[in-house]
């Protein structure tokens, strides 16, 4: 398995988990909760030459397929059904391929038995690429990609081979302890944090408090990852909101230009890993509408677009 940090079992199911379920309780939010038990970026590969895959699901209702691809390409797409243990069955080559299966962004799914029909070989993937742990707001969870194989995250990881950890947690990035603690403790050579649009939108921090959490989170997770290289992909524009003031008197432009300033204040520090990407430079104002279903969320084909302007940023600090 890739992307996740355990399991938790009920009934003979097991439900991946992104989060310690145990820990998730000092967020003091359900809905964070709710979501942290979502499996965003979740996913099992195997070599085999089994010519049917047959998987148990028990998801909840939500609006997200599970992708199964096979030597890196999208084989099928399937919505489990909700409510219940159902049965999913999906053809394979019935010759040695690579099958990879993302399990739904959006509706808790837990998963059953796993058969491989017809096979001779079956050994699992095991993956030497970068390990990149991404956390984020809705951009980075995806709302609307065409599959979970398919968001911006998920299609840079794709791309590069890099090792998924996606913290996507939609309309919950407020920077809490617990996620900064996650991160700190799970090896990684990239960590991404795209932050300061749900802060923005709730008006959860002043001018005075936003900066300051910028700096504690960044600085826990250096704690324990001296060598890895942190990006802070700083708001991705929104014409509606860029100068909006909220309820804390804080525009989206505003929120972006605090989040740069922390960010230099620790590389003044002398924080030589830490990178800044505006969001405005990944996507420029005039392009965002193109872009975004609702103002804000990316479509489907905005999903790549964010894939193409952000994975060579991200590369190049790999390489550098």
């Amino acid at each position: 398995w890739d992307g996740i940090c355990g399991f938790e079992a009920r009934d003979g199911l097991l439900l991946p988990l992104r989060l310690p379920e145990e820990r998730v309780a000092t967020t003091l939010s359900a809905n964070f909760a709710r979501l942290a038990r979502l499996p965003v970026g979740a996913r099992f590969a195997v070599r085999t030459d089994a010519d049917r895959l047959l998987l148990e699901l028990a998801a909840e209702p939500g609006d997200g397929p599970l992708d199964v691809l096979v030597d890196g390409r999208l084989a099928h797409r399937r919505r489990p059904a909700a409510g219940g243990v159902g049965r999913l069955a999906v053809a394979l080559p019935g010759e040695p391929a690579e099958v990879e299966v993302w399990l739904p962004q959006l509706s808790r799914t837990w998963l059953g038995p796993v058969g491989f029909h017809g096979h001779r070989m079956l050994e699992p993937v095991r993956r030497d690429g970068p390990r990149w742990v991404a956390y984020g707001s809705s951009l980075t969870h995806a709302m609307y990609p065409y599959g979970p194989s398919e968001s911006w995250v998920s299609l840079i990881a794709r791309r590069y081979g890099w090792r998924l950890r996606n913290l996507g947690f939609a309309g919950e990035a407020y920077l809490d302890p617990l996620v900064a603690r996650v991160v700190r403790d799970t090896p990684a050579d990239l960590v991404t944090l795209e932050i300061g649009t749900n802060a923005y939108l709730r008006g959860a921090f002043t001018a005075r408090s936003w900066g300051p959490a910028v700096c504690g989170f960044v600085e826990t997770i250096r704690d324990a990852q001296p060598d890895a290289e942190i990006a802070v992909v700083a708001a991705l524009p929104s014409v509606e909101r860029e100068e909006a003031v909220n309820a804390a008197g804080l525009t989206l432009a505003g929120i972006r230009e605090l989040t740069g300033d922390a960010v230099r204040v620790l590389q003044g520090l002398g924080d030589t890993r830490l990178h800044l990407i505006d969001g405005r430079e990944v996507l420029p104002l005039a392009e965002a509408e193109e872009v975004y279903v609702d103002g804000l969320h990316p479509t489907p084909e905005g999903e790549y677009r964010l894939a193409d302007r952000i994975g060579p940023i991200l590369r190049s600090l790999l390489h550098s």
